[in-house]
């Protein structure tokens, strides 16, 4: 099996120049990374699909934990190949009130722009950037599908807005 290439090059590295995005979130309101930065940092976490476990664990504990991912110079946003509709609905079952990104279509653009899209299933690994105001990124990780980000990726990745 031959990995893809954007796959095999792994996420956009600490020090690079973040790519800029625009998508529809879960309201199908538009929403920029530059307009986002124009606030402050932003925290960029990439899942693979609405409505499963591990996904909603993830985003379930940046909504227990808001105060730590939600200021008024940080804004957290979450990313995945879902259209807004579903977005919506799982947003609203599940309490999210930060921004559910639809990088829908061009199918998987943004995620593949930032090297985390698996290009054989269609959706994106487990990508993780803090975005500095500057629009460098400031920490970039990513998992597998199925691998679960913890506490330890969540305070590296905060950590990284004090550097």
């Amino acid at each position: 099996m031959t990995i893809p290439e954007s796959v095999a090059a792994g996420p956009v590295p600490v020090g690079s120049s973040a790519p800029d995005f625009e998508l529809r979130d879960q309201n199908n309101r538009r929403v920029s990374l530059s307009g986002l930065r124009e606030r402050g940092d932003v925290l960029v976490v990439f899942f693979p699909l609405a409505f499963t476990g591990t996904c909603e664990g993830e985003l379930g504990h940046i909504r227990d934990h808001e105060p730590r991912f939600a200021s008024a110079d940080l804004t957290t946003v979450a990313v995945s190949v879902g259209p807004p509709p579903t977005h919506k609905v799982w947003s609203s079952a599940q309490g999210y009130l930060f921004p559910i990104l639809s990088d829908f279509w061009p199918h998987g653009e943004v995620a593949r722009s930032y090297g985390v899209l698996d290009e054989d299933r269609g959706i994106a690994n487990r990508g993780t950037f803090l975005v500095g105001r500057d629009g460098v990124i400031r920490y970039s990780d990513m998992l597998e599908p199925g691998e679960a980000r913890g506490e330890a990726t969540w305070t590296a990745a905060l950590a990284a807005r004090r550097n």
